[in-house]
């Protein structure tokens, strides 16, 4: 069963690349893969169930590569991180699926952009975890914005290297901004500077990873807030306004929102200001959500 669905999956590909996802009907789906409607939908609830399962594979087939290359060599080789980094971008551009994204990430399709950012995050966490691996667990701190740093150069060159049509080497390409990043995480770290801090990661995973934020959450996570450290008076003025603020029958979003900026400053140089950014960008994203 598994092949099949597999296979109905590489026909669906096919035809999402060619017309677009919402050009594409599950009933050409159907007649291209020669199943029954009813054997579509037992494999997938919808077209955007197949997307999903279309990615999962994606990320299986270069999980299996990634592992197979690493078997038996040193998880901190440098030549094995480059090559396993190449193997992503190769199956991308095999099945034609990094324009079939772009056009995603441009449309008003939330549930296929979570899909897409989800999956792009799932690889992002893959490269900060190898790249912690690989150069040391000192650049811990700044390891998910140097891979941050490394895509964005890697799209940018790629882009500039197909439009002139430049010959390239993939492995050189990766193996050169890999050098590159290997420099700016030393001068990071030596400076403590960082322009993405924990609580912007903790709200890009949660737009993808997680249900909507629930006031209980928010109450939750600020309960555990008041049990790290005892607030001074302005700090437990600024959180009472918050807290009453979210418990109106009406919720006053513009209110809400002038009060985060102090609450912050409150913080600063506190054991728990990674922490407050992030309850305030919870709130943030729960007024979003209502």
């Amino acid at each position: 069963m598994i092949n099949r669905k597999r296979k109905v999956a590489d026909v669906a590909l096919k035809l999402f690349v060619e017309k677009g996802i919402q050009h594409t009907s599950v009933q050409e789906i159907i007649e291209k893969a020669n199943i029954s409607k009813g054997t579509f939908y037992n494999y997938f609830t919808s077209k955007n169930d197949c997307v999903a399962d279309i990615l999962e594979y994606l990320r299986y087939d270069a999980s299996q590569q990634r592992i197979a290359i690493q078997f038996g060599k040193n998880a901190q080789d440098r030549s094995v991180f480059i090559e396993q980094i190449t193997i992503l971008i190769r199956l991308n551009e095999e099945r034609n699926l990094s324009a079939l994204f772009e056009t995603i990430l441009a449309s008003n399709e939330k549930d296929l952009k979570r899909l897409v950012l989800r999956h792009r995050i799932i690889e992002l966490e893959w490269l900060e975890n190898r790249m912690i691996e690989v150069i040391g667990e000192e650049i811990h701190e700044y390891a998910f914005e140097g891979t941050i740093l490394f895509y964005g150069m890697l799209q940018h060159m790629l882009f500039t290297m197909r439009v002139t049509n430049s010959e390239y080497s993939l492995n050189r390409l990766v193996d050169v901004i890999l050098s590159y990043v290997e420099l700016i995480l030393p001068n990071m770290l030596k400076n403590n500077t960082s322009l993405i801090n924990e609580s912007a990661v903790d709200i890009l995973r949660s737009k993808v990873d997680k249900k909507a934020i629930t006031l209980q959450e928010l109450q939750d996570f600020a309960d555990n807030l008041k049990q790290q450290i005892e607030f001074n008076e302005e700090q437990e003025d600024l959180f009472e306004a918050l807290m009453s603020e979210l418990q109106r029958e009406r919720i006053r979003k513009v209110v809400l929102q002038q009060f985060f900026k102090p609450f912050q400053q409150q913080f600063q140089g506190t054991t728990i200001e990674s922490q407050v950014h992030t309850f305030t960008n919870l709130i943030w994203y729960y007024l979003k959500s209502i």
